[in-house]
């Protein structure tokens, strides 16, 4: 059963809270949709599905909405977090720490000084 194979995708929507998700499986194929927060969340869900069923699976069809659009993500920051280890996290490059800067120049003064529980704006590059 495809289901059982991708259940661990089901289970990462449901921590991420997509929204308006629906499951079906037809013929074989499993068919999922919904709606996640932000691109980066929908990116971990891809990442998901391509970790079980390979770069281009046959055997599901997702449709995945974005419904923020206008920011890569928002991270709020937990104690011992610097800018450039959220920038490794979410780019894979600590130095893209001064696009997350400049992206919440509103909040932020100084680029070595954030602090837990902040909500920062992960930017689109």
């Amino acid at each position: 059963m495809v289901k059982s194979k991708y259940q661990s995708v089901l289970d990462l929507g449901q921590e991420l809270n997509i929204q308006d998700g629906d499951v079906s499986e037809e013929n074989g194929t499993l068919k999922i949709k919904g709606t996640a927060k932000t691109q980066y969340e929908k990116n971990q869900l891809w990442d998901k599905i391509k970790e079980i069923g390979g770069e281009s699976p046959s055997d599901i069809m997702a449709d995945i909405k974005v419904a923020d659009t206008s920011v890569y993500h928002r991270h709020t920051v937990k104690s011992g977090e610097s800018l450039s280890k959220i920038a490794k996290h979410y780019y894979g490059d600590p130095m893209k720490y001064k696009a997350i800067f400049e992206a919440n120049t509103n909040i932020l003064k100084n680029p070595d000084v954030i602090h837990p529980d902040q909500e920062l704006v992960i930017p689109n590059l």
